[in-house]
């Protein structure tokens, strides 16, 4: 990679507020933890970790204005769902504006949000790493970082349960890739039930 961590540092603490560079830098942290745990490489997790909500700050439009010049084209669910665009605005921003070329960093950014079917190991790590920072304060963060620390599949599974449900509670719309991801991770857990 031809940027590196002083830079990357720099550039956050250009485009983020606060209180969302703590939480990269917290989510950086955890993702380095959880790459260790995992036989990861520890710096592509932190440097990944770091650069996942490189676009939250920004305004829809300029989001929007990214993803376009990215060539990429919002299906009709991500158009209508602008909590999302930060994830895939920022894995443009990675790819084109940083020259980032592993495929695998940038889904992991792109994905962070929705899961997706097939995650690599790198994207679960990110997911998770997300979901259980230090800055996460959520009733059950405890128990679902005990739970990352012992299974990512059956972490992601358990937070996708919760993800889903409250976005049904709240009448949103339910992007086909979190729901990809719930069944895999769902299938992967019945399957291990069977096999016991």
């Amino acid at each position: 990679m031809q940027i590196s961590e002083e830079e990357i540092l720099r550039l956050l603490s250009q485009r983020l507020n606060p209180k969302r560079l703590t939480h990269s830098v917290n989510v950086a942290k955890r993702a380095e933890y959880l790459a260790e745990l995992y036989q990861y490489d520890k710096s592509v997790a932190k440097m990944t970790g770091l650069l996942h909500d490189v676009c939250k700050n920004d305004n829809f439009d300029i989001m929007l204005q990214t993803i376009s010049n990215s060539g990429i084209i919002l299906t009709a669910v991500e158009r209508q769902s602008p909590p999302l665009y930060h994830a895939i605005a920022g894995a443009a921003f990675a790819k084109d504006v940083l020259k980032i070329n592993d495929d695998d960093m940038i889904h992991a950014i792109r994905y962070h949000t929705t899961g997706r079917a097939g995650m690599s190991l790198l994207e679960k790590i990110i997911f998770m790493a997300d979901l259980t920072s230090d800055d996460r304060d959520y009733p059950d963060v405890e128990s679902v970082r005990i739970l990352s620390e012992k299974s990512l599949d059956d972490a992601i599974l358990y937070a996708m349960e919760f993800l889903l449900q409250d976005l049904v509670a709240r009448k949103q719309l339910l992007h086909p890739d979190s729901v990809a991801c719930y069944n895999e991770q769902q299938s992967r857990c019945r399957s291990r039930e069977h096999l016991a």
